[in-house]
């Protein structure tokens, strides 16, 4: 049965939400653990959680949209527990708005936490990995990265640029016996709930399960049950996980010459354009 003992991981943005049930489902399959979160009290709580847990863990305040905490998190990492096998790109904050009225601060702040803040805690977490020949890097991203959502182009843009990372990043990491995985968790969050409450409806009903049941698909793919999965995106709502498609070419056309307008123009006429997910 999977289980994280011997497991070194950094969880950024783990002092709230699913990021704290992440912490704890880690913690009790036996991960050490660097956390982290802006909130220094809430931090604090889960770190009594995962201890009371006996998982071994340490701390560190900051937002990962600064270089200095991103560095900081896998040095703490390396220093306390003798390495870092597995960091998990969790921290993400929103400010949604539609795409005509959202600020030029509003799509920087998120950009800065949700895509910057990852791409530094990966490049920090890969060098450390790169040395000890060995690592797994987590990127959670959402359904906004991989079908859009509106009222989100910033929180989407991010979502998406994580998947560019992963998939930029299997190419070059493989070579150093690290891997790069994402994960979709539908959950009943502090981002989720207010679509909830507006629906009328359950967060069952409309498909979200409770975080702690979702945190179960980040302790299977953080664990050794899951090492041979390399640029892979699990999605997990509790009661549902699957996986989801590297984007691939649909409707070809190819010929020894070059394509006329005319033949292109012939070749898409009677071709229905390809549908978008729906997680309705």
């Amino acid at each position: 049965m999977a289980n994280l003992t011997g497991k070194r991981m950094v969880i950024t943005g783990s002092s709230r939400s699913l990021g704290r049930h992440f912490a704890l489902a880690c913690a009790e399959q036996g991960a050490s653990l660097v956390l982290n979160g802006t909130n220094a009290a809430a931090l604090a709580q889960v770190e009594q959680q995962c201890s009371a847990l006996g998982a071994n863990v340490r701390t560190l305040v900051g937002s990962v949209a600064e270089t200095a905490v991103c560095r900081a998190l896998v040095q703490t990492c390396v220093e306390a527990f003798g390495g870092i096998d597995v960091l998990v790109n969790n921290a993400g904050i929103v400010r949604d708005r539609t795409l005509l009225n959202m600020s030029d601060e509003e799509f920087d702040e998120v950009i800065a936490v949700d895509l910057r803040g990852p791409f530094l805690c990966m490049r920090e977490a890969a060098r450390a990995m790169k040395e000890q020949g060995s690592g797994h890097i987590v990127q959670i991203t959402s359904a906004s990265g991989l079908v859009g959502n509106f009222g989100q182009a910033n929180y989407a843009a991010a979502k998406a640029g994580l998947m560019g990372l992963m998939y930029t990043a299997v190419k070059e990491f493989a070579r150093y016996g690290i891997r790069v995985n994402a994960l979709w968790p539908v959950a009943r969050t502090d981002m989720t709930q207010p679509l909830i409450d507006k629906s009328g409806k359950s967060a069952r009903e409309l498909g979200f399960g409770e975080p702690q049941e979702v945190a179960r698909a980040l302790v299977w793919l953080c664990s050794d049950s899951a090492s041979h999965f390399n640029g892979q995106c699990l999605t997990s709502t509790g009661n549902k996980t699957a996986l989801w498609r590297s984007p691939a070419e649909a409707h070809v056309l190819q010929s020894a010459e070059p394509l006329s307008l005319e033949d292109i123009e012939q070749h898409f006429s009677a071709i229905e354009p390809l549908p978008i997910y729906s997680t309705r």
